[in-house]
């Protein structure tokens, strides 16, 4: 087995379990340490050692990789796949498996903690027929959101992602069966932009005429009153540039940042505009988000609004959150007809770009 798709696998599974950060980065820096290395080489330094003495690789990292050159499966990788042999999720396969893309993941541009081309690997590895990027804007400095300037940058990467993955297609064609209908996959030019305090979003319009996908999201000032959180998110909602409204409570209700009450706000109205808008409410599949929560759900439903269950992804393995989305979509009764990321691509991003 090639050494590096062990240590990235080993990273994604570790990733999909909630592992604790310091111990997939461990596999990530061993596959990034070793990438480099002919495979000839790899074989030689494991097998005498010198492969110990190499920066980010330690034990656990230089056994699966000793295991890998030699032929076999690393014994860590495979308990890991017989781990993730079960899903996530009691409920919701139906609904998980009509779900084609995911419309907000991160990548290590601003807060995720890997590069974009791994989060497209897992995405495609997961069956994914689109997966938007969705990198924070500049007022999120604590997660380094993205300027003007480097959204632009990061737009050419999108491009040349999406060349590549073409091109690499198309290179694997079956030619027996003469077509590739079972490759296809794009990479969709997204943000994850602040609702700022006024109800703007955090980007210039031109830049985010640009885009594919606009969630836009509160990430600040999550304990206003009522009257001023209402206000900030009708504006954010009536923007034309909005496409999905993510995590519109803020809460948490688990994880390593403690927990965190949801905002409070006219949620009868805000869904109202969302329907009018054709804004989408993400369900978000975060574990310790779970947002919205279920009554704010059928508020929603009741409201004749559209949905998005997206991962909210900040690592490849994330990605497999939908499991969890598509549970609670299933629980609280959404019909999977008004799940945006169930739609082929090209009805999704003619409903994304309809209102610009």
């Amino acid at each position: 087995m090639d050494a590096v798709d062990a240590l990235n696998e080993i990273a994604f599974w570790l990733e999909r379990e909630l592992a604790p950060t310091f111990k997939v980065q461990a596999f990530r820096n061993a596959a990034e340490a070793v990438s480099g290395l002919a495979p000839e080489e790899l074989v030689e330094r494991a097998r005498d050692g010198r492969l110990k003495r190499m920066k980010g690789i330690g034990a656990r990292t230089f056994e699966v990789i000793s295991e890998a050159v030699d032929g076999g499966v690393p014994d860590y990788l495979d308990g890991l796949r017989q781990r993730g042999s079960h899903p996530l999720a009691e409920g919701g396969a139906a609904l998980h498996a009509e779900l084609r893309g995911d419309l907000h993941s991160h990548s290590n541009w601003s807060d995720g903690g890997s590069p974009i081309g791994l989060m497209v690997e897992a995405a495609r590895l997961l069956g994914r027929q689109y997966l938007a990027l969705t990198d924070h804007s500049p007022n999120l400095k604590i997660a380094n959101g993205l300027s003007a300037e480097r959204l632009a940058q990061q737009l050419d990467v999108v491009a040349q992602t999406n060349s590549d993955v073409a091109q690499n297609d198309i290179a694997h064609v079956d030619t027996a069966q003469g077509n590739n209908g079972d490759k296809d996959f794009r990479l969709l030019a997204g943000i994850e932009v602040d609702i700022l305090e006024n109800g703007d979003l955090d980007q210039t319009p031109e830049m985010l005429d640009r885009l594919d996908i606009v969630v836009a999201s509160v990430h600040s000032k999550l304990r206003s009153d009522a009257r001023t959180m209402t206000q900030r998110m009708l504006k954010a909602v009536s923007d034309p540039h909005t496409n999905v409204l993510g995590h519109c409570t803020g809460r948490l209700v688990q994880g390593s940042r403690g927990q965190r009450p949801p905002s409070d706000f006219d949620a009868e109205r805000v869904f109202a505009a969302c329907a009018e808008h054709d804004v989408a409410v993400e369900i978000n599949s975060r574990p310790e988000r779970q947002d919205p929560p279920d009554d704010l759900i059928q508020l929603a439903i009741e409201a004749g609004c559209l949905f998005s269950i997206d991962s909210d992804a900040h690592a490849p393995g994330q990605l497999d959150f939908l499991q969890y989305g598509a549970e609670r979509a299933v629980l609280n009764d959404v019909p999977a007809g008004r799940v945006v990321t169930t739609w082929p691509l090209e009805r999704l991003l003619e409903w994304a770009g309809s209102g610009r």
